[in-house]
């Protein structure tokens, strides 16, 4: 296993403080700078399950109140709000310095035979044949200033192979609609709980940028401000995140200073196993004169 993914794998192991509290890591995710969200998520996720052993999350909403500081600890505090026969509900609050950085709620099901059907999987290139999201960085490296660099270029858990990425640097305006591949191959051996938690934290990479796409702006330009104000997602099948899944992504609407994106997530065999949805703020910028 390498380092990156055991950074990840150690901080999705959250500290049991005493009951129905928890400690999480804030570093040693996506981003020095603030921490990143799907972390948020995934160790709220972790620490609802502390307290529920006997069934599996079949969906989470989560709201991000303010940015999480990397320096210091997160502090999980779960609220058994039901145990029922078929279900289970935790609320879940993240906080940093007194005050809440996250809220979650979060629901668990017995398994339960039912009707069956999906949507099927798109039709896209393969993995194999598309670059990686570290190979794709490089090559915009030498055009950013050098001392984000070092957190451009470093390693990360997650791989990630986007279907006709964009040019960081440079975008056009294009369709909302996009595709990627992604899998962490030391995901292999985690149980049903941690595959959970693992797609939780991948599930935030890339949706909010979805209602950027028709503008023709990203993260990189300056000319936008963005943040995820809320973020949801169901499971609907077993998870083994050692293999690849496409994340299929679209924005039916901008406006109003927000975005709103959704997901879907398929094993490379095709079978649904989740779905995401998520608001962000996309804040225009003023250009200087």
């Amino acid at each position: 296993m390498d380092d990156v993914s055991a950074t990840l794998l150690n901080l999705l192991d959250i500290e049991q403080l005493e009951v129905d509290l928890f400690r999480g890591t804030g570093h040693g995710g996506e981003t020095s700078t603030r921490i990143y969200g799907g972390q948020v998520i995934a160790q709220a996720l972790a620490a609802a399950y502390r307290t529920v052993p006997d069934r599996l999350c079949h969906s989470l909403h989560a709201y991000f109140i303010r940015p999480g500081d990397p320096s210091v600890p997160v502090i999980y505090r779960v609220d058994r709000s039901r145990d029922g026969g078929s279900f289970t509900t935790r609320r879940v609050i993240a906080i940093q310095h007194g005050k809440q950085i996250l809220n979650m709620g979060a629901s668990f099901h017995v398994a339960e035979k039912g009707f069956d059907h999906q949507h099927e999987m798109p039709q896209v290139d393969g993995p194999e044949s598309l670059p990686s999201r570290t190979d794709l960085r490089k090559q915009f490296a030498d055009q950013l200033p050098e001392k984000f660099h070092k957190d451009f270029l470093r390693p990360r858990p997650i791989d990630i192979r986007e279907h006709a990425p964009e040019d960081l640097l440079h975008p056009e305006p294009q369709s909302d609609r996009n595709y990627l591949w992604f899998r962490m191959e030391d995901a292999a051996g985690a149980d049903a709980r941690m595959q959970h938690c693992l797609l939780a934290y991948a599930s935030d990479m890339n949706l909010l940028g979805s209602s950027l796409r028709p503008h023709g702006v990203n993260w990189f330009t300056g000319d936008v401000m963005t943040a995820s104000l809320d973020h949801a997602m169901w499971f609907h099948a077993p998870i083994r995140f050692q293999d690849w899944h496409l994340y299929t992504m679209d924005a039916p609407f901008t406006g109003g200073g927000r975005g709103f994106n959704r997901g879907t997530i398929y094993h490379a065999d095709g079978q649904l196993v989740a779905s995401t949805a998520q608001e962000g703020l996309v804040r225009p910028i003023p250009k200087q004169d």
